[in-house]
C-alpha cells in the first residue's frame, strides 16, 4: 500500500547486545560531517516518541507522525480485523520511520534493531552494511540461554552477498563466521588488538585504529573505541562502494557525537552521570567507565531496572568492589572489640547480643551505617552515654567502601589464617549475604 519504502532507502543496519546505539550515533555523525541527509531510528525513545526518529539529527514532528500514521492505521486496523495476531507496536512504529525517510528522500538511513536480529521487524531491509556490535546475555527468554543462541539471532541481519561488520569475540566468533559464508557476505573483523596508542583526558580519548591515527571520539569509555572501529570499517565499506566521506567528516563526526543516556554527564555539581546500562555486559562496563574516570571519587547508585530484566546480577555488579571483605571483616572486627561487644579468647571471637540492623544502605549510600541497640543492659558497649533501648548506633564504613550487614546474636566466630570468618550458622550471621573470599559450602 505504501510502495515498499524500505526498499527504496539505502540502509546500515545495526544489531548486537550492548554498542549499537553508539555505533548508530557515531555512524550518523559523520555521514551527516560529509554532507548526506542521513535517517537514523533507534529504540527505545529516551525522553519522547519522536526522538527515536530523527533526519539529520532533527525530530521527526508531531504532524509528521500524523499525517503517516492517518492513512497507516487504517490499513493497520483492516490487518487486524482479519488476522488472528495484531500488528505491535514496534512494527508500526518502525513502518513510520521507513515511510518518513523514503518520503524525505534521505541519502542513507542507520537502522538499529529493536530485538534479535532474525525476527526483528526491521529485517525486512537490504542493507548496504550490516554490523553486528558486541554479543552478551540479554532477553534470553525470547533470544536464548547461550551465547551461541543468542548471536544466531542476532547474525540474521547478515545479508545474501553483502558485508559484515563485527567486534571478535572468540567464543561466538564461528557463528558469525558460518553465517557469512552461507551468505557470500565478506567479513570485516574488528580485533582489539588492532586499538593502538590509547590515551584519554575528561573531554576525549584518542586512539590509532589500521590507517587512522589520532582519532579522537566523545563518547567515554574504552570500550568506545571498538565501536568507533566499527564505525570506520564501515566507512571504509561505504568508500568502496563509490560514496564520498571525506577523512575530515569522520574525525568532526567522532569526535563532536552526542550519545544521551550512555555515560552522560547531566551535573557537574555534584557529578551526576546517567547511564542507561540494564545487562551484565554493559554494568560492567559502566564499572569500568566510573573506574576510569572517577577512580577515587565515593559513588551512590540510583538504580531502575525492569523486572523482566537481570536485576539481581546487575546490584550485585554493582555492589561489588574489589578485594573488599578482609577489608570489611577487619573494620567489623575493629569495631565490636573497640565498642567491648566482642571479646577474643584463644583466636575466637564472640559477639554480645547487643545489635539489630534497621537501615541497610544502598552501595556508596552514606559512609555511616545506622543500627539500633536491641538491649543496652546487656551489651558491653563502653560508650561514655548511656544507651537507651532503640538508640541509634553508627559504624563508620572507612570511606563508604564497604557494606556491614550483620544481626549479632550471641555467634561464635572463628578467624583462620586467611582472616576469613568461619561461622555456625553462616547464613545467619551474613544474612544470606555471601562475601567474596567465603566460601558458603563451609
Amino acid at each position: 500500500r505504501f510502495d515498499n519504502p524500505h526498499k527504496k532507502i539505502k540502509c546500515i543496519h545495526i544489531a548486537g547486545t550492548n554498542g549499537k546505539g553508539s555505533v548508530c550515533e557515531m555512524l550518523n555523525n559523520c555521514l551527516i560531517q560529509a554532507g548526506y541527509k542521513v535517517g537514523k531510528f533507534i529504540s527505545p525513545h529516551l525522553i519522547t516518541f519522536n526522538d527515536g526518529i530523527c533526519i539529520n539529527n532533527i525530530q521527526i514532528q508531531d504532524e509528521e507522525v500524523e499525517a503517516i500514521l492517518s492513512p497507516l492505521s487504517k490499513i493497520i486496523d483492516e490487518y487486524n480485523s482479519n488476522h488472528e495476531i495484531p500488528v505491535k507496536w514496534f512494527e508500526v512504529i518502525t513502518s513510520i520511520a521507513f515511510i518518513y525517510f523514503q518520503k524525505k528522500q534521505c541519502d542513507f538511513a542507520v537502522i538499529e534493531t529493536g530485538l534479535g536480529g532474525t525476527l526483528d521487524c526491521t529485517n525486512i531491509v537490504n542493507p548496504l552494511v550490516s554490523v553486528i556490535t558486541t554479543i552478551g546475555y540479554d532477553h534470553v527468554d525470547i533470544l536464548g540461554d547461550t551465547l551461541d543462541k543468542i548471536a544466531n539471532q542476532k547474525a540474521g541481519i547478515i545479508k545474501k552477498n553483502s558485508n559484515t561488520v563485527f567486534v571478535n569475540q572468540p567464543e561466538i566468533i564461528d557463528v558469525i563466521t558460518e553465517k557469512c559464508k552461507k551468505e557470500d557476505s565478506l567479513l570485516h573483523i574488528i580485533n582489539p588488538e588492532d586499538i593502538k596508542n590509547y590515551q584519554f583526558n575528561e573531554y576525549f580519548q584518542e586512539f590509532d585504529y589500521k590507517n587512522y591515527r589520532n582519532i579522537e571520539i566523545n563518547l567515554k569509555g574504552k570500550v568506545q573505541t571498538l565501536n568507533a572501529a566499527e564505525v570506520l570499517e564501515t566507512i571504509n565499506v561505504l568508500k568502496q562502494k563509490g560514496y564520498n566521506i571525506p577523512e575530515e567528516a569522520i574525525r568532526n563526526g567522532l569526535k563532536t557525537v552526542v550519545h544521551r543516556a550512555r555515560m552522560e554527564k547531566i551535573s557537574s555539581n555534584p557529578s551526576i552521570i546517567f547511564d542507561g546500562g540494564h545487562n551484565e555486559s554493559a554494568i560492567k562496563n559502566l564499572k569500568q567507565n566510573l573506574a576510569q574516570y572517577y577512580k577515587n571519587q565515593k559513588k551512590v547508585y540510583i538504580i531502575s531496572i525492569l523486572k523482566t530484566k537481570d536485576h539481581s546480577t546487575i546490584i550485585k555488579e554493582l555492589s561489588t568492589e574489589t578485594n573488599h571483605s578482609e577489608k570489611l571483616i577487619n573494620d567489623a572486627i575493629d569495631y565490636f572489640l573497640d565498642t567491648g561487644m566482642m571479646e577474643k579468647r584463644e583466636n575466637k571471637y564472640y559477639i554480645e547480643d547487643a545489635l539489630v540492623l534497621t537501615n541497610q544502605t544502598t552501595v556508596g549510600a552514606m559512609n555511616m551505617r545506622e543500627y539500633r541497640i536491641k538491649n543496652p543492659d546487656k551489651s558491653k558497649s563502653k560508650c561514655k552515654k548511656k544507651c537507651k533501648p532503640n538508640s541509634k548506633v553508627y559504624i563508620d564504613n572507612k570511606n563508604n567502601k564497604h557494606n556491614l550487614e550483620i544481626i549479632t546474636n550471641k555467634k561464635e566466630i572463628e578467624i583462620n589464617k586467611k582472616n576469613e570468618l568461619i561461622e555456625k550458622p553462616l547464613k545467619e550471621f551474613f544474612n544470606d549475604k555471601v562475601f567474596d573470599n567465603i566460601d558458603r559450602e563451609d
